[in-house]
């Protein structure tokens, strides 16, 4: 079981946690979580910095969230990582425009976005299908698509 989030946010989209790898003083996971998911107060000054940072990114989505992020992944992880956070807030990639850029599949992008460890930080968000809105966090429905199409959205406007 993973350590417990040093922060639950609710926002507008949802309960959001926030867990910091201490030892790094980084940010080790962010995550859409379910709606009954009970709220924590920041434990610690890098969460709280998060959740201030978070909170004037859903003000103005367009500078980007900036956050120290603990630096894992393969480098295929990496390199995606590194193409979604290069789509402006407000528009969209599809899943085979992605593959094609980095020479993969449209499979292994939804993968790779599905497992992503920091979103907002990391736009997933912002990959869609070709056919409509696709899915979202290894899920088609739900609060996490609810989520998703709350923040296209709101970085639309």
């Amino acid at each position: 079981m993973p350590p417990p989030f040093d922060a639950v946010l609710e926002l507008p989209f949802g309960r959001f946690g926030i867990r910091v790898a201490r030892e790094a003083e980084a940010i080790a996971a962010l995550a859409f979580l379910p709606p009954d998911t009970p709220l924590v107060a920041p434990a610690h000054p890098l969460a709280a910095l998060a959740g201030a940072r978070i909170a004037a990114w859903l003000d103005d989505p367009r500078p980007g969230l900036d956050l120290p992020l603990l630096g894992h992944g393969s480098a295929f992880q990496q390199c995606l990582r590194a193409v979604l956070r290069a789509i402006a807030p407000g528009q969209t990639r599809t899943y085979g425009e992605i593959a094609r850029q980095l020479g993969s599949s449209p499979r292994a992008i939804g993968q790779g976005c599905a497992c992503n460890p920091f979103p907002l930080v990391v736009p997933c968000h912002r990959v869609v299908a070709t056919n409509g809105i696709g899915g979202f966090a290894h899920a088609r429905d739900g609060y996490l698509i609810a989520a998703k199409r709350w923040l296209l959205a709101h970085e639309a406007r």
